[in-house]
């Protein structure tokens, strides 16, 4: 069983950073794949960033070259680095633990908004 709190949400400009973290309890997560979705009001929950156990990393098309997401598996925590934020990505940002697509664990969320 993991445990995922996200923390680092609030309101920025847009143009501004934020940064996301996702601490994990219960289990290390270095066995694990880690991501950050986001569910934008009104719409269904899509996708924004991945890192397998070996640090590979995809991201949505929307946030290339913007958000990254390291890990520290040492610190038992996942970041979404978020650059140039613009108005399309308000959203409740959750974080999600994955192995093996058994073990499938969520947070439970944290708001991010962008002012114009």
């Amino acid at each position: 069983q993991v445990q995922l709190v996200e923390s680092g949400g609030g309101l920025v400009q847009a143009g501004g950073s934020l940064r996301l973290s996702c601490a994990a309890s219960g289990s290390s997560i270095s066995i694990y794949a880690m991501g950050w979705y986001r569910q934008p009001p009104g719409k269904q929950r899509q996708l924004v960033a991945t890192i397998t156990d070996g640090e590979s990393t995809n991201y949505a098309d929307s946030v290339k070259g913007r958000f990254t997401i390291p890990r520290d598996n040492a610190k038992n925590t996942v970041y979404l680095q978020m650059n140039g934020l613009k108005p399309a990505d308000p959203a409740v940002y959750y974080c999600n633990a994955l192995r093996r697509l058994i073990y499938n664990y969520w947070g439970q969320g944290t708001q991010v908004t962008v002012s114009s």
